[in-house]
């Protein structure tokens, strides 16, 4: 009981000393910061609100702004000022459709900026939500205006100035891209060097300002990476912490308003709790009932392993892991239960950790196009749709790798060695000779046509297939494995002749003789 006592008293006496040092470091503060009225210590509140303000003062909007704005903003701002400014700039010079184009442009970049600010504000909706499109729907329209002039005017002059800014304008794209965003800048400054080296071989005798204007361009792509790698090195944030929800913020931002101006320091601590009364100090019975007395715990602690001879003691048929009749009556599942949502293949492989879902096509960002020649291999790329032919002139050392390719049609001139097709949808190549083979991978709705000779073609995972040989290529290989709806379309013996169709076979019949497996092509009469 006494040491309880003591306990208490030396806890009070620790707590008031604490007080006593904090009241004389508020005493001995000047009395000209903190001015008193009666005796009484004047708030710190009240203190605060008394500052003199400075002898500069900054007034007007644009001041409140200026120190308003987030410092991702202000990164951006600065891009703008410098480098899409030039680019603008040299856009007027040139005229025509491209001061037009540079004008969405321009629109694009500001599209881009209140997207950023909005990020500040808001907490991130979920991407398949229509807040989310929302959020993203005035960017995604500039770039299709910018899009949308280079189509409008394929038969101008000045054609290659628009693909150019066109393959390079979704680099914007950033902001929704998932991984580090200035790889993905660097990808699309990189596709729009295709068209934009045209213009400077064209016009670096004639006129250094379309070539000035070119490289304009291509520094807006380096200002944002740099941006990005020193803002959003691994992608772009949210404000989830204690932002507010993102069709609020999207409201603000369209409406104009701005971040509010910072009203001064952020408040200061709570003064120090009362002093304690002496008077009232706790009696053994209420510190042993309210059971925040340390004596009690050290005691407790103190009795070693005596502390669990209170616990009960479960038997060894109470337990579930060792009595299977418990388990079958529980109404927690087994673990075996939990897991049959996945396939058994999967959770071999996985152990039993879960199994991720696949993400949805139309959430992923879409890569710009890519037909680039390093070294001697073309890589073409993320085409979906491009409305032309994509024409190739190779030569016998090139090597041709496609990927990711929707609705689009190749056409390649020339001899070239060997020609690879992976991931590709609705894709159509138009061949003329090769050193090597054809080699198609996890491809839908493939055509070929060969115009001259071809040893080999090979189809791994390919669904519906049209292959067109010409006379001269009556010899090719056609190799198949996991293949279906596999035509061969053969050249009459003349001209006027038409295709003949040989479909190949997909059912195969297997049969052991001599305690060796025989396969057999099924042939179905009729």
């Amino acid at each position: 009981m006494a040491t309880a006592q003591m306990n208490n008293l030396t806890t009070l006496i620790k707590r008031l000393e604490t007080a006593t040092s904090q009241l004389e470091k508020m005493a001995a503060i000047p009395s000209g910061s903190t001015p008193e009225t009666n005796g009484a210590i004047t708030p710190l509140t009240q203190r605060g609100a008394t500052i003199a303000p400075s002898s500069t003062p900054q007034t007007g909007p644009t001041a409140a702004l200026s120190t308003s704005l987030p410092p991702v903003i202000e990164g951006f701002d600065a891009l703008v000022h410098q480098e899409v400014k030039k680019f603008l700039t040299l856009s007027e010079k040139i005229g025509g459709p491209v001061s037009d184009q540079a004008g969405y442009v321009e629109k694009a970049f500001a599209a881009t900026r209140k997207f950023i600010l909005l990020t500040t504000r808001a907490r991130k909706p979920d991407q398949s939500s229509q807040t989310y499109m929302e959020t993203l729907k005035p960017l995604q329209s500039t770039l299709s205006a910018v899009d949308g002039i280079k189509v409008a005017n394929r038969g101008s002059p000045l054609f290659n100035h628009l693909a150019a800014i066109a393959e390079g304008i979704g680099m914007l794209g950033w902001v929704a891209f998932e991984g580090k965003p200035q790889d993905y800048v660097k990808e699309t400054i990189d596709a729009a060097q295709y068209h934009g080296n045209r213009v400077r071989m064209e016009y670096k005798e004639k006129d250094p300002t379309h070539v000035e204007w070119i490289q304009s361009y291509y520094a807006i792509g380096k200002g944002l990476v740099a941006y990005i790698t020193k803002f959003y090195p691994t992608g772009m944030t949210w404000n989830n912490k204690d932002g507010i929800d993102a069709a609020q913020a999207l409201e603000q931002v369209e409406s104009g308003a701005e971040v509010p101006a910072a009203g001064g320091p952020p408040p200061p601590p709570p003064p120090p709790p009362p002093p304690p009364k002496f008077d009232a100090l706790p009696t053994a019975t209420a510190g042993s009932s309210g059971g925040a007395d340390m004596g009690a715990v050290f005691d407790q602690i103190s009795r070693g392993s005596a502390v669990t001879s209170n616990l009960k003691k479960v038997d060894a048929s109470q337990m579930t892991h060792k009595n299977p009749s418990l388990r079958a009556s529980s109404s927690i599942p087994a673990r075996s239960d939990s897991l049959n949502s996945t396939s058994s293949s999967v959770t071999a492989g996985r152990g039993k950790s879960p199994v991720p879902s696949r993400k949805p096509d139309s959430l992923r960002v879409k890569k710009p196009p890519k037909k680039i020649l390093e070294s001697n291999k073309w890589q073409i790329e993320n085409y979906d749709s491009p409305g032309e032919i994509i024409e190739i002139q190779a030569s016998i050392q090139h090597s041709i790798i496609i990927s990711k390719c929707t609705n689009t049609t190749v056409r390649v001139y020339g001899k070239a060695n060997a020609i690879s097709i992976d991931s590709s949808s609705n894709f159509s190549l138009i061949v003329e000779s090769l050193v090597a083979s054809v080699d198609v991978i996890k491809t839908s709705k493939f055509d070929i046509q060969v115009l001259g000779k071809l040893p080999t073609i090979l189809l791994d995972q390919v669904d519906t297939s049209n292959i067109y040989l010409g006379p001269a290529s009556l010899e090719t290989e056609i190799l198949t494995s996991k293949c279906n709806s596999i035509n061969v379309n053969v050249a009459g013996a003349t001209e006027r002749d038409d295709y003949k169709e040989c479909p190949v076979p997909e059912q195969i019949k297997t049969i052991i003789r001599n305690g060796v497996a025989v396969s057999e092509i099924v042939e179905h009469a009729g």
